[in-house]
Protein backbone atom coordinates (compact mmCIF):
# COMPACT_ATOMS: atom_id res chain seq x y z
CA UNK A 1 0.00 0.00 0.00
CA UNK A 2 -1.21 2.90 -0.75
CA UNK A 3 -3.11 2.49 -3.78
CA UNK A 4 -4.03 5.42 -5.45
CA UNK A 5 -6.96 4.82 -8.21
CA UNK A 6 -8.38 7.22 -10.15
CA UNK A 7 -12.20 7.54 -12.37
CA UNK A 8 -12.43 10.30 -14.93
CA UNK A 9 -14.84 10.79 -17.39
CA UNK A 10 -14.01 9.83 -20.72
CA UNK A 11 -15.07 13.47 -22.38
CA UNK A 12 -11.52 14.84 -20.99
CA UNK A 13 -9.76 11.88 -21.79
CA UNK A 14 -7.12 13.73 -24.41
CA UNK A 15 -6.60 16.42 -22.07
CA UNK A 16 -6.04 14.52 -18.75
CA UNK A 17 -2.67 13.32 -18.91
CA UNK A 18 -2.83 10.57 -16.46
CA UNK A 19 0.18 8.98 -16.90
CA UNK A 20 1.97 12.35 -16.19
CA UNK A 21 -0.47 12.61 -13.03
CA UNK A 22 0.74 9.06 -12.14
CA UNK A 23 4.09 10.25 -12.31
CA UNK A 24 3.14 13.34 -9.92
CA UNK A 25 1.53 11.47 -7.52
CA UNK A 26 3.66 8.67 -6.89
CA UNK A 27 6.65 11.43 -6.23
CA UNK A 28 4.40 12.39 -3.17
CA UNK A 29 4.21 9.31 -1.97
CA UNK A 30 7.96 8.18 -2.32
CA UNK A 31 8.93 11.13 -0.73
CA UNK A 32 6.90 9.96 2.38
CA UNK A 33 9.04 6.55 2.10
CA UNK A 34 8.84 6.53 6.04
CA UNK A 35 5.38 6.41 5.86
CA UNK A 36 4.41 4.69 2.46
CA UNK A 37 6.90 1.42 1.27
CA UNK A 38 7.86 2.44 -2.10
CA UNK A 39 7.23 -1.28 -3.03
CA UNK A 40 3.95 -1.30 -2.32
CA UNK A 41 2.54 2.29 -4.66
CA UNK A 42 0.23 1.04 -7.09
CA UNK A 43 -2.04 3.42 -9.23
CA UNK A 44 -4.92 2.70 -11.49
CA UNK A 45 -7.13 4.56 -14.00
CA UNK A 46 -10.80 3.83 -14.63
CA UNK A 47 -12.01 5.93 -17.58
CA UNK A 48 -15.73 6.52 -16.98
CA UNK A 49 -17.62 5.86 -20.17
CA UNK A 50 -21.56 5.53 -18.66
CA UNK A 51 -21.93 8.40 -16.34
CA UNK A 52 -24.19 11.74 -15.98
CA UNK A 53 -23.34 15.24 -14.32
CA UNK A 54 -25.13 17.62 -12.36
CA UNK A 55 -28.85 18.21 -14.93
CA UNK A 56 -26.80 16.59 -17.96
CA UNK A 57 -27.29 19.90 -20.13
CA UNK A 58 -23.65 20.61 -20.23
CA UNK A 59 -20.33 18.49 -21.18
CA UNK A 60 -19.69 18.34 -17.58
CA UNK A 61 -16.72 16.48 -16.45
CA UNK A 62 -15.36 14.99 -13.43
CA UNK A 63 -12.01 13.27 -11.66
CA UNK A 64 -12.31 11.12 -8.54
CA UNK A 65 -9.54 9.56 -6.57
CA UNK A 66 -9.54 7.11 -4.13
CA UNK A 67 -6.14 6.75 -1.50
CA UNK A 68 -6.63 3.41 -0.06
CA UNK A 69 -3.63 2.56 2.77
CA UNK A 70 -3.75 0.08 5.50
CA UNK A 71 -4.25 0.84 9.14
CA UNK A 72 -2.23 2.27 11.70
CA UNK A 73 -0.93 6.00 10.32
CA UNK A 74 -1.72 8.83 12.65
CA UNK A 75 -4.46 11.28 11.82
CA UNK A 76 -1.78 14.35 11.25
CA UNK A 77 -0.15 11.95 8.80
CA UNK A 78 -2.77 10.79 7.20
CA UNK A 79 -4.23 14.55 6.89
CA UNK A 80 -0.71 16.02 5.44
CA UNK A 81 -0.56 13.06 2.53
CA UNK A 82 -3.95 13.93 1.53
CA UNK A 83 -3.73 17.67 1.31
CA UNK A 84 -0.21 17.08 -0.67
CA UNK A 85 -1.64 14.37 -2.93
CA UNK A 86 -4.83 16.68 -3.90
CA UNK A 87 -2.56 19.37 -4.02
CA UNK A 88 -1.28 17.69 -6.43
CA UNK A 89 -4.79 16.56 -8.72
CA UNK A 90 -5.82 20.25 -8.18
CA UNK A 91 -2.39 21.58 -9.63
CA UNK A 92 -2.89 18.88 -12.69
CA UNK A 93 -5.89 19.47 -13.43
CA UNK A 94 -5.94 23.51 -13.04
CA UNK A 95 -5.57 24.33 -16.64
CA UNK A 96 -8.33 22.29 -18.11
CA UNK A 97 -10.38 23.54 -15.22
CA UNK A 98 -10.18 26.81 -16.37
CA UNK A 99 -11.59 25.84 -19.60
CA UNK A 100 -14.30 24.12 -19.37
CA UNK A 101 -16.59 22.29 -16.20
CA UNK A 102 -15.43 20.19 -14.04
CA UNK A 103 -15.48 18.65 -10.52
CA UNK A 104 -12.39 16.94 -8.40
CA UNK A 105 -12.70 15.18 -5.47
CA UNK A 106 -10.80 12.32 -3.68
CA UNK A 107 -11.27 10.22 -0.56
CA UNK A 108 -9.20 8.37 1.77
CA UNK A 109 -9.83 4.33 2.52
CA UNK A 110 -8.05 2.88 5.84
CA UNK A 111 -8.68 -0.85 6.19
CA UNK A 112 -7.28 -2.97 8.51
CA UNK A 113 -4.92 -5.41 7.77
CA UNK A 114 -7.18 -8.63 8.70
CA UNK A 115 -9.11 -9.31 5.75
CA UNK A 116 -6.08 -8.34 3.03
CA UNK A 117 -4.40 -10.68 1.52
CA UNK A 118 -0.94 -9.95 -0.18
CA UNK A 119 2.09 -11.44 -1.86
CA UNK A 120 5.37 -8.58 -3.13
CA UNK A 121 8.50 -9.62 -4.19
CA UNK A 122 8.95 -5.80 -5.17
CA UNK A 123 9.18 -4.59 -1.52
CA UNK A 124 12.67 -6.25 -1.21
CA UNK A 125 14.04 -4.23 -4.15
CA UNK A 126 13.90 -1.03 -1.90
CA UNK A 127 15.50 -2.38 1.29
Amino acid sequence: MPHFTVEYTDNIKNEANIALLFEEVHKVLISRDSVFPIGGIRSRAIELKDYRVADGSEDDAFVHAVLKIGAGRSVEVKKEACVALFAVLKNHFSELMSKRYLALSMELIEFSEAGTYKQNNIHARFK
